[in-house]
């Protein structure tokens, strides 16, 4: 009665039977029966149907088991992204090579930001505007599903007023998948630098991603990444 389904019908659903409910009967369900995230997941997977996509990003929080597998990856630089690609968390390793991201604040810890604004990661990024193009089309595939979010209309209106090449490519609508393979890193004091890097899912319906990069014997770069991490302060090593 509070999915507004008949009860022969939704006794047919919990029998197995073939009755192929719609997306909007499946939520209603959902509501009906208080189902969290993890089970609305598991009903529409059984029913064979495709989950609504979430209108608003869901904040998420990067727990304390996260934040250790983190850490110990000590020759990895990697962090913790949002769905809005802003970083939420990062290791010491990630420091060394892309700088310290506690000391940005708001817009300017974000990916896409950081790409298309700062002088740091421009000259960083060996074949900028090949990565820099790259980057956005992933952007844009994995933003579609939150069309209309204010989070990402603010950010997009302040990129378009920032960034000429943003203005530029963005209209072009180009998407591909997130990327995984090599990256090639100009430091400004280990010089060149090669890492292959990877995006893995966090699995708890938040759309975190944590993302690895790992250095490789090309250029010296393992090498090259303790020398750096051995150069940082104490206090820095330790935290």
């Amino acid at each position: 009665m509070i999915a507004g389904v008949g009860t022969t019908w939704y006794t047919w659903l919990e029998q197995g039977r073939d009755v192929r409910p719609s997306v909007d009967v499946l939520s209603a369900l959902c509501q009906a029966l208080r189902l969290d995230s993890a089970e609305q997941r598991h009903l529409f997977t059984l029913a064979g149907r495709q989950q609504p996509e979430q209108r608003r990003i869901v904040r998420g929080k990067v727990e304390g088991p996260l934040l250790h597998m983190l850490q110990s990856l000590v020759l990895q630089p990697a962090y913790v992204v949002g769905p809005r690609w802003d970083v939420l968390a990062w290791n010491d390793a990630a420091v060394a090579i892309f700088g310290d991201y506690g000391l940005l604040e708001g817009d300017a810890r974000n990916i896409i930001h950081g790409v298309f604004t700062d002088p740091h990661r421009r000259h960083l990024l060996v074949n900028w505007e090949q990565l820099a193009r790259a980057t956005l089309a992933a952007f844009r595939a994995e933003s579609a599903k939150y069309v209309g979010d204010p989070d990402f209309e603010r950010l997009i209106a302040l990129m378009m007023r920032t960034s000429p090449e943003f203005r530029e490519w963005w209209p072009q609508r180009d998407v591909v998948h997130r990327l995984s393979g090599l990256k090639h890193l100009r430091h400004p004091i280990a010089g060149p630098m090669t890492f292959e890097h990877m995006s893995l899912s966090i699995d708890d319906g938040s759309d975190m991603r944590l993302i690895v990069y790992t250095p490789l014997a090309e250029q010296n770069s393992i090498a090259k990444l303790q020398k750096l991490l051995d150069g940082q302060p104490a206090e820095r090593r330790s935290a």
